[in-house]
């Protein structure tokens, strides 16, 4: 019999992450390496174990992940909403924690593109009197 998979996609800028939620220990695999290593800082490493943290939930499932898109960043933000998705799956009861400290919500930040005859978004070309 195979084990219960839960299943969660989470995004965040032009990154997508989709996730597995399997009944384990707690480790953490991101397109086939550790979360830390993946990563390397400490801080987005932090940040994807936050739902985990939130619902108490850390050492009851491991989770496997696939990313694409984006930079490291935007990656750690889509993994933390995919896991934060794949948990209510799981369990509904953990969706008003995890609403509540804000892990449900899609951050819409994009960047804005750049705009014909500027140097950038909003930057302007520098002024000649001359």
């Amino acid at each position: 019999m195979a084990a219960v998979t839960y299943l969660g996609t989470g995004k965040r800028k032009t990154s997508v992450a989709r996730v597995r939620l399997l009944p384990g220990g707690g480790s953490i695999t991101v397109n086939g390496m550790n979360v830390d290593d993946y990563f390397g800082r400490e801080t987005l490493s932090v940040l994807v174990r936050e739902p985990l943290l939130t619902t108490g939930t850390q050492s009851r499932y491991d989770v496997v992940a696939k990313l694409h898109g984006g930079g490291k960043s935007g990656q750690a933000g889509a993994l933390k909403h995919g896991i934060a998705r794949a948990l209510v799956s799981a369990d509904p009861n953990l969706k008003t924690d995890l609403k509540r400290a804000g892990h449900l919500t899609r951050d819409a930040r994009m960047v804005e593109r750049k705009k014909a005859g500027l140097k950038k978004a909003r930057k302007r070309p520098q002024f000649s009197k001359r």
